[in-house]
């Protein structure tokens, strides 16, 4: 019952009409029996008695809801909106009765002969009142619960949006946080090797030109593969081993059955990255990095493993870890898990456990 219902062409009649007559057309099968049966109005007089009373419902619902509409009670809530159906309701029944009886009086009086007084026809009230009261509740009830319906649909679908809207933001803000955090630490690579070894430095800027340009392809793309991360590792790994040289070495043990499992972008690159320069870097004569990808149960378990130790989480540090982690929350509500402690052999180990999503 709904006037954003609306005809899609000519030939087609709106929801709420179709509602309307099929409602009323129904009701007042009732009264069609009744006088037929027990008042013998014959098939003429019943059928035009059936019209009638479609038509009384229908006139004075359908001016109820306009009303409604140019007044927004829809919008009002449940209190103010019962102060205004009660009397409503009583209304519309008083007028429902009315007509009514005008209707019964002038069939009795000019098809029927008989001698009814007017206004003794018009206030008889019983049954046609509570009639009235009854089928009038009905309908503005029906009216208003079905609007309120439609009001937490919208209302469920803008949060929705919203919540979207919100989610998008903050990727989008965590994104713009961890591109200039990863161009930063590679320039501070390349800067080193500039005056020592300009050759070098100029593959390093190449490589650094190649990462950043896979970099912006898949900003906006929510997961990669792994295979497609790692080749981002491995430009990075050989990034660094330019500046590193022998105090570097990195071992990969990947499980070929997740080469096409989707994980979030930079989450490998980024783990490398920081056991590099808080681990690797950090001690004079370099170290081992080890990367395991592995599956477990129905996870990904991606372990970074580095010489070194936790001592202190500065700012610098952990702009990469908080951003993947917030990624985490968004991407896998209590579904994904990260990790950073020491072990006892002077190791540092990152664990971080994804669910399985195939390409």
């Amino acid at each position: 019952m709904s006037g954003s219902f609306h005809r899609t062409n000519n030939n087609v009649i709106s929801l709420y009409w179709i509602c309307q007559l099929t409602g009323w057309g129904t009701v007042s099968l009732y009264w069609a029996y009744t006088v037929y049966t027990r008042d013998n109005y014959g098939l003429f007089f019943t059928l035009l008695n059936y019209v009638l009373d479609i038509a009384i419902g229908v006139t004075l619902t359908h001016l109820y809801r306009y009303v409604a509409k140019r007044l927004n009670w829809n919008t009002l809530n449940l209190g103010s909106l019962a102060v205004r159906i009660i009397p409503s309701i009583i209304l519309l029944a008083v007028a429902y009765m009315l007509l009514a009886n005008l209707k019964w009086h002038y069939y009795w009086t000019i098809i029927g002969n008989k001698d009814f007084i007017f206004w003794q026809s018009l206030i008889t009230w019983d049954p046609v009142l509570i009639t009235g009261l009854r089928l009038m509740a009905i309908w503005i009830l029906a009216y208003h619960l079905y609007h309120y319906h439609l009001n937490s649909l919208e209302t469920t679908r803008q949060n929705a949006e919203l919540l979207v809207v919100a989610k998008q933001a903050q990727l989008d803000n965590l994104a713009t946080q961890l591109n200039p955090h990863f161009l930063f630490n590679s320039l501070n690579s390349i800067k080193s090797l500039i005056i020592e070894n300009p050759n070098m430095a100029r593959r390093a800027v190449d490589l650094l030109s190649d990462i950043l340009r896979t970099s912006l392809y898949e900003k906006d793309a929510p997961f990669i593969t792994i295979k497609e991360e790692l080749i981002l590792v491995k430009d990075y790994i050989e990034l660094e081993k330019i500046r590193f040289e022998e105090r570097l070495n990195v071992s990969v043990d990947l499980d070929p059955d997740l080469e096409n499992c989707l994980i979030l972008p930079l989450s490998i690159q980024l783990l490398v990255e920081n056991g590099i320069k808080h681990g690797i870097d950090k001690r004079v004569d370099g170290g081992r990095l080890t990367l395991s990808i592995a599956q477990k149960s129905a996870s990904i378990e991606i372990i970074v493993q580095n010489p070194g130790k936790i001592l202190t989480y500065n700012s610098e540090a952990g702009i990469g870890l908080k951003n993947l982690t917030k990624r985490l929350e968004l991407h896998y509500p209590d579904q994904a898990s990260f990790e950073l402690l020491n072990t006892d052999n002077d190791q540092v180990k990152a664990t971080l456990i994804i669910p399985i999503r195939k390409q």
